[in-house]
């Protein structure tokens, strides 16, 4: 390359770096600092919605209300009791499912994959939910709406899981069973490791879907017990009936937030990677 073609490189890559960042501060920076320096202000001041900087400096006061009157605690502990296990189970069953889907040719099973394909374009039907739960005797407990968020969230990922397992060659499978290899060692030790990066895609779709729900949450947990992270906020948000207090609600959502961003700065690399290779062979 020749040096004034990749000085143009440069500048182009330049510019297109710079406008990103231009179209980023309007929809990512101004809304994150609105959100974060109002959750230290005082009430009074909060209710402006404005850029500046507190005058009088609330930070103590403020996310304390959260812990004390906000439910915090209790939403943060039922919002892992029903992340974690929803996105593991989503994951290790989608990925059975999607490996049975991809390297079958029976019809039956062709005919499962596609319903559990059209789950993802059809909302899922409330009113049978709650009956089946209440027929369960799991109705409005965390582990009825975990077991629905399992049921509405596997369809996307074995959609997505089924595509990268066709990329995977065959013959993979067919030397581990010339090598004396189960059908399920075949799948933990061989296929699961291979499937890293879709399922990587899965767990940044699953988790942010499954950490911000509230209209099911609402509809299907019972009780401040019970209650999620984005349901305390809403109750906390509502608690009022004349006035709400901007700034302890600004500093809820910081508080429900931290948990998401405290994963992404962990495993940022992890996911970056994931994203770009499952979107390329998936």
């Amino acid at each position: 390359m020749s040096s004034a073609l990749a000085r143009r490189t440069r500048i182009t890559g330049g510019i297109r770096y710079i406008l990103l960042a231009l179209f980023a501060v309007p929809w990512v920076l101004v809304p994150l600092w609105l959100l974060v320096v109002n959750s230290f202000k005082t009430e009074r001041a909060a209710a402006d919605l404005t850029l500046a900087l507190p005058e009088e400096w609330r930070l103590l006061e403020n996310y304390a209300a959260v812990f004390a009157d906000g439910n915090y605690l209790t939403g943060l502990r039922n919002s892992l009791l029903v992340a974690i296990p929803t996105i593991a189970a989503v994951l290790i069953l989608g990925a059975m499912a999607a490996w049975a889907y991809a390297r079958s040719r029976s019809m039956t099973l062709q005919g499962l994959y596609y319903l559990s394909a059209l789950s993802i374009l059809l909302p899922p039907a409330v009113i049978p939910t709650i009956f089946v739960l209440t027929t369960l005797g799991i109705d409005g407990s965390l582990a009825g709406y975990a077991l629905m968020m399992i049921g509405t969230k596997m369809g996307l990922f074995v959609f997505l899981a089924t595509g990268f397992v066709k990329g995977i060659p065959m013959e993979i499978e067919e030397s581990a069973a010339i090598d004396g290899a189960s059908r399920v060692r075949t799948f933990f030790q061989i296929l699961l490791p291979l499937l890293r990066p879709v399922m990587f895609v899965g767990a940044v779709l699953l988790i942010i879907a499954v950490w911000n729900d509230l209209f099911f949450a609402q509809l299907l947990l019972r009780g401040p017990d019970n209650a999620t992270l984005p349901v305390a906020l809403f109750s906390f948000a509502s608690a009022s009936m004349n006035i709400i207090r901007w700034n302890e609600v600004f500093a809820h959502v910081v508080l429900s937030s931290l948990p998401l961003v405290i994963v992404y700065i962990i495993a940022q690399r992890q996911v970056l990677a994931g994203l770009t290779e499952g979107g390329v062979k998936g």
